[in-house]
């Protein structure tokens, strides 16, 4: 296993809940990471988020380890669940509380119903 999927895999699977994404979560660098970190931030979500623009490494190595071409992406218990687009569908839909809520991570419902309220 390379060095980048090595670090990448030992992040995912040590934390509940991980956001790749360009920027950090108090200063997002692109429009979808903005989006994604905000609604967790939002809901207040505990989670750890990777700058892939300070790591060229792990900024291609995300990439090939979900076999997703685009950043940002969200894994939640050491599970890719997907990005911008995918994370703003299972917000509104509400798929993503059930999957915070299968998951045991703690987030704010009523944040979150404010967001599909906003959104409806």
């Amino acid at each position: 296993m390379s060095d980048a999927k090595t670090r990448i895999d030992e992040t995912v699977k040590s934390n509940d809940v991980v956001l790749y994404m360009k920027g950090t979560k108090d200063m997002p660098q692109c429009g979808f990471s903005s989006r994604v970190a905000g609604v967790l931030n939002y809901i207040g979500v505990d989670y750890t988020d990777v700058n892939v623009l300070a790591d060229e490494e792990i900024r291609a190595g995300i990439k090939d380890y979900s076999d997703w071409p685009t950043i940002p992406q969200l894994y939640v218990k050491g599970e890719f669940v997907g990005g911008c687009d995918i994370i703003t569908e299972m917000t509104l839909s509400g798929e993503l509380d059930g999957m915070f809520e299968e998951n045991g991570v703690s987030f704010d419902k009523a944040a979150a119903d404010k967001i599909r309220e906003a959104n409806g």
